[in-house]
């Protein structure tokens, strides 16, 4: 899961909103890599659209293989700030715990009146489109059967 939900290219296939991403910047061992040297820092630009509005927002991703971690950091846009973290727990070969906290707030009120919803919505739907990306990735496995595909709970 964490591959899935580190493959951030794929994001406008799947995520909510996210009409395309931009990777602009990619390196490994870099300074940004904040608990792991290994770690891999992307930056990255998503156009976000609903209706008539599309706005882009440049976020730094670090992908910590090590701790099973990916944190996002907001870096311009519309957002006064926005941050979101994954945390991936294996409890057996395939099941997996994700554990997804997202925080942010427009920069302007008017946007944020116009906007608020659709992205609270959107981001409520996040934990399913990721969901539903695993069944189309790793093929889908019902619940209770000895299937070989990942299962987040």
């Amino acid at each position: 899961m964490f591959e899935l939900v580190a493959d951030v290219e794929r994001y406008p296939e799947f995520v909510p909103l996210c009409e395309k991403l931009r990777i602009i910047r990619r390196e490994r061992n870099g300074p940004e890599a904040e608990t792991d040297a290994n770690a891999e820092v992307i930056v990255a630009i998503m156009t976000v659209a609903y209706k008539l509005f599309h706005e882009n927002f440049t976020s730094r991703v670090v992908l910590d293989r090590k701790r099973q971690e990916i944190r996002v950091t907001y870096l311009d846009g519309p957002f006064r700030f926005l941050e979101n973290r994954w945390a991936f727990r294996e409890l057996e070969d395939d099941v997996c715990e994700v554990g997804f906290l997202i925080s942010y707030e427009f920069r302007s009120k008017v946007l944020g009146s116009l906007m608020g919803a659709a992205f609270d919505r959107a981001f409520r739907k996040f934990a399913t489109a990721f969901e539903e990306r695993a069944d189309q990735v790793y093929g889908k496995r019902p619940i209770g059967n000895g299937g070989s595909s990942p299962r987040v709970v």
